[in-house]
């Protein structure tokens, strides 16, 4: 077995992967706009789009990866993310730059599920929850460390040289994987490539209401979060009138509560409080959080106000992804890839249509102001109140129950 700590490292940053590829070019956005002569909104879809390949991704990656284990299916995608990058780099145009996101987004798909999973082969219950909130500690580091990088970058290179960044990023991961990570899952342990099967295992996913509270919760949670990311580029540096390079630290400085309440929740976990009580406390903090934005942009609160609320936001996440993950993926041993993907699936669906719908209400630098704060307090409460609530449990077949084998 890989020693923790490499293995907390190496699966950490594979799960860093999506947060690192939007937070690194999040400061060079306008610049992009400009060089391309392309409209904002079209810019932002390029993070639109981004999760739509990791959807896409995930619900193609994790079932295969019960059949036919995890390695190969991580390496393959590590490649197609350095090949995504180089694309990018080299696009002349915001639609090139669009396409090539997507096939980026593809490869990171595969990294960012497999790390769950991987986690999931290794452990369960209290330990996977604090397992999980190790890999946050690297992933919050990576993205203090991305708006950093990408905002120094602009100051003595185009924006180009992000996707430089990123494409080597991969190539050092795909070499880290291929020498150290060995095959999580035994063969005996894999179950048969089956798109039938498969099938009905995420119908009766579908219909397991704690999965299904706990999933939507947590989508929800990081819909109010990629609305932050996807906005507040062009909120912060046009309405507020901040650089890039000082987007690029409140954006980092933001991102430490992601590895300050991680761990603190790992701490909590099993001593002082179960999952879903820190679950259900880290949701209410984040909804208070939600609608202390929107109170800031409508009332025209001093970027100090705003910049709080927006702290408190990205804090709540990593309490809520840890907690949600461990609660949504100890009950399925035997189907990890694919509850895993369709957890992924849903993040990415929810968060996508709701940067869209964000993108499409955004004219102007009030208007994207304004846009922003309804999406975070909006999905911040829901998901609240998804959780408190409940999800519509509906029965499953015996076929679905016995396709999704729980332990």
């Amino acid at each position: 077995m890989v020693e923790r700590r490499r293995l907390v490292l190496l699966l950490g940053a594979l799960s860093a992967f999506p947060a690192l590829t939007i937070d690194l070019y999040l400061p060079g956005m306008p610049e992009m706009a400009r060089d391309l002569r392309a409209d904002p909104g079209l810019v932002q879809l390029s993070v639109t789009v981004f999760m739509i390949g990791l959807a896409v991704g995930q619900v193609v990656v994790g079932p295969l990866s019960d059949a036919h284990g995890r390695r190969r299916l991580l390496l393959a995608g590590l490649a197609t993310y350095v090949a995504g990058s180089l694309a990018c780099l080299a696009a002349p145009s915001v639609g090139w730059l669009v396409a090539a996101r997507v096939v980026q987004s593809l490869g990171a798909a595969a990294a960012t599920v497999l790390a769950r999973v991987i986690a999931r082969d290794h452990v369960d219950g209290s330990d996977l929850t604090r397992l999980v909130s190790a890999l946050m500690l690297v992933n919050g580091v990576a993205t203090v460390l991305g708006p950093i990088v990408g905002a120094q970058l602009l100051t003595v290179a185009p924006w180009r040289a992000v996707f430089v960044v990123l494409a080597a990023t991969g190539a050092v991961l795909l070499v880290a994987v291929a020498r150290v990570l060995p095959e999580s899952l035994s063969v005996e342990r894999r179950r048969p490539a089956d798109p039938g099967a498969t099938v009905l295992a995420f119908r009766a996913l579908l219909r397991d209401g704690a999965y299904l509270r706990h999933t939507l919760a947590a989508a929800l949670m990081f819909s109010a979060m990629f609305a932050y990311i996807a906005g507040s580029s062009f909120v912060l540096q046009d309405t507020y009138g901040l650089s890039a390079q000082q987007y690029g630290l409140v954006f980092a400085l933001n991102a430490v509560g992601i590895v300050v309440l991680g761990q603190l929740n790992s701490a909590l976990v099993g001593r002082v409080a179960d999952e879903r009580a820190l679950l259900g406390a880290s949701l209410a903090l984040g909804a208070v959080a939600g609608i202390g934005v929107l109170a800031s942009v409508v009332g025209h609160a001093p970027a100090a106000v705003l910049l709080a609320c927006l702290f408190v936001l990205v804090a709540a996440l990593g309490p809520v992804l840890a907690n949600a993950t461990s609660l949504a993926l100890s009950p399925y041993p035997r189907s990890a890839g694919t509850a895993a993907s369709l957890q992924g699936v849903l993040q990415c669906v929810v968060s996508g249509g709701v940067a869209s719908v964000m993108s499409l209400a955004s004219h102007d630098a009030r208007s994207g102001a304004v846009a922003m704060g309804v999406a975070v307090a909006a999905s911040a409460v829901a998901a609240l109140v998804v959780f408190c609530s409940g999800a519509v449990r509906l029965p499953a077949r015996r076929s679905e129950r016995l396709v999704a084998v729980r332990g």
